[in-house]
């Protein structure tokens, strides 16, 4: 007899392909699916959003809320792009478009608190059964948004379920005034050190982090990174307080939506055993951004927010050596306006060799994936990273810096050029010995027919959530 699936709530303020602004909704949305494989049936809380709504027109109310942090709720239940959904439709709240966490002036939305901590309020609440007829084993939050989940948790009555709560980036951390606990209704006895408080205000990260039932990370050399005084940002003590509840599981990408044999945003499927169509990928690129039709150059591309953690400054910085090389570079990401600004005019300098798209286009960040010969991630410090995990499966070789999980899932010489020195010289010393393999086809080709060789999916990760969940409710 098959067992029963292993009810999870995962809680999540964004989710692809409703709502996107990073990895967070990349993994949120292809999770849930993977562990279905792994007998684990994921129902995940969303904030309801007028994208999420939009979807959900036959979403049946499950839950009502007189007060929710200013306002009336309720909460939602359907499905959307095979999700299984709970989305929590408090209009004071969520009724906004565009960035799920900016204003139309590209400030934080000055509720945020309110905003987040009713999401992770209304998780604790459906972990405790206020949902009837669903009643999750174990609840899973995700990234600071949610991170009050484990807090309303453990303070909310005894015999809770446990959590897991997972980062995806630490530089994020969401602190709040002390002024809000009562608003937040949070008791002030958690207000302390080893509670939820953090440099006198409420960390909503730190609630995550210190109250969890298990912390994880999306990469092993991250987990180890972040219990280091250089990577832990404020955290690290309690990080290796937290010893063995605290891991890091690699992420993994959708290799359905990402699979160029298949995929129908590229110009020209291809295979590991059939590399013929990228040469047309790699053309239409090269026309998309308006650089020359040239066969011999190497093309270089980019797909990344620009931000001082993705070091693209360094390669601002090495732009002359990078097309002193012969090269020419193609660029989509947003973020930092001195950043933008500086590849824009780099761009207006040297048209033809160097284009730049300042913004988030889904589409165009698959074609980059099939049309350049090498992706460049320069990070200074990197959770997990997707880019490169596209860029394997895509036969594209990643160029990475020697941090976080891109150290787990590149091998230099093998699959992609690894470099140590976070600095433009070590950067121009890694595009240097790209050109120089590219200089040799064969080797090349052998890189990226390597990269399309290795398991960038969602399988071994997925069990390894699994196997965790379900040690957790065995020693509940």
């Amino acid at each position: 007899m098959t067992p029963r699936p292993l009810p999870v709530l995962a809680v999540t303020s964004e989710i692809f392909p409703l709502v996107k602004t990073g990895g967070l909704a990349d993994v949120a949305g292809a999770l849930p699916g993977a562990l279905a494989n792994e007998g684990v049936a994921v129902t995940t809380l969303v904030p309801g959003y007028p994208a999420v709504l939009a979807v959900l027109g036959k979403a049946r109310p499950v839950l009502d809320i007189t007060d929710l942090f200013g306002g009336p709720a309720r909460l939602l239940r359907g499905k959307a792009s095979g999700l299984d959904l709970l989305a929590l439709d408090a209009p004071h709240l969520y009724a906004r478009d565009g960035n799920p966490y900016l204003g139309p002036d590209g400030r934080d939305w000055p509720d945020n608190a309110r905003r987040f901590a009713a999401l992770s309020a209304m998780a604790a609440a459906i972990g405790r059964g206020a949902v009837k007829g669903y009643r999750p084993r174990l609840v899973h939050a995700h990234d600071w948004q949610a991170g009050l989940t484990a807090a309303y948790l453990y303070h909310g009555g005894p015999n809770p379920p446990p959590s897991v709560f997972t980062v995806h980036n630490l530089a994020f951390q969401g602190q709040f005034p002390a002024s809000l606990l009562p608003i937040l209704g949070l008791p002030a006895s958690g207000f302390r050190f080893d509670g939820f408080e953090h440099h006198g205000a409420i960390g909503y990260l730190k609630a995550g982090l210190q109250l969890a039932s298990h912390v994880t990370t999306v990469s092993p050399t991250y987990a180890n990174e972040i219990r280091t005084e250089a990577g832990g940002m404020g955290f690290d003590g309690l990080l290796r307080y937290r010893g063995a509840s605290l891991s890091g599981i690699l992420n993994g990408i959708d290799i359905a939506i990402w699979n160029p044999e298949t995929d129908p945003l590229i110009a020209a499927p291809f295979s590991a055993d059939n590399l013929k169509g990228r040469a047309a990928c790699r053309a239409a690129i090269q026309q998309r951004f308006g650089l020359a039709p040239d066969r011999k150059a190497l093309l270089f591309g980019v797909v990344s927010r620009l931000s001082w953690q993705k070091d693209l400054d360094l390669l601002a910085d090495a732009l002359d050596d990078l097309l002193a090389l012969g090269a020419q570079l193609v660029l989509l990401g947003a973020g930092e306006p001195a950043l933008e600004q500086r590849f824009r005019q780099a761009a207006d300098l040297h048209p033809g060799r160097i284009g730049v798209r300042v913004g988030y286009d889904e589409a165009l960040a698959h074609q980059i994936q099939a049309g350049v010969d090498a992706l460049i991630v320069p990070s200074r410090f990197e959770p997990c990273g997707l880019t490169q995990l596209c860029a394997l499966r895509y036969g594209t070789v990643p160029v990475v810096s020697r941090v976080g999980g891109l150290a787990d899932t590149v091998e230099d010489g093998i699959t992609g050029v690894v470099f140590d020195a976070l600095t433009a010289d070590g950067l121009r010393g890694a595009l240097r010995r790209t050109a120089d393999l590219f200089a040799t086809p064969r080797r090349f080709a052998a890189l990226g027919r390597a990269g399309m060789g290795r398991d960038v999916s969602w399988h071994g990760p997925a069990r390894q959530y699994a196997d965790l969940y379900r040690a957790l409710v065995v020693a509940h």
